[in-house]
């Protein structure tokens, strides 16, 4: 089967989102973690945890997705691209990386 841009822009989309993510996650963790420590809610920190978490696998789900293997992977990835400020470019991946299954090994 002919490669197609699909796969590639689900990749670069969900490793933009992904990047985000953890650039969101990094800083609601320390603005939560600051910001909470003075009235005994410190916890809010780890909010952000999931956020990085999260954004991780989307940039390792865009890698898989680059390279056109493992599809399930790269559509989770895509999936949790869409998780805080970047969500419409998860929703992107996802329909591209869909589009694209048939170029995946």
């Amino acid at each position: 089967m002919e490669e197609t841009w699909k796969p590639k822009a689900a990749g670069i989309l969900s490793i933009i989102g992904g990047v985000i993510n953890v650039i969101w996650g990094l800083v609601f963790a320390v603005i939560g973690g600051m910001a909470g420590a003075p009235f005994g809610m410190g916890w809010l920190g780890a909010i952000g945890v999931p956020a990085i978490i999260l954004g991780i696998i989307a940039i390792v789900g865009g890698s898989y997705a680059l390279k056109r293997r493992i599809w399930g992977l790269a559509l989770a990835g895509a999936i949790c691209a869409i998780v805080g400020p970047a969500g419409l470019l998860g929703i992107l991946a996802i329909i591209f990386v869909i589009l694209g299954k048939g170029e995946f090994k």
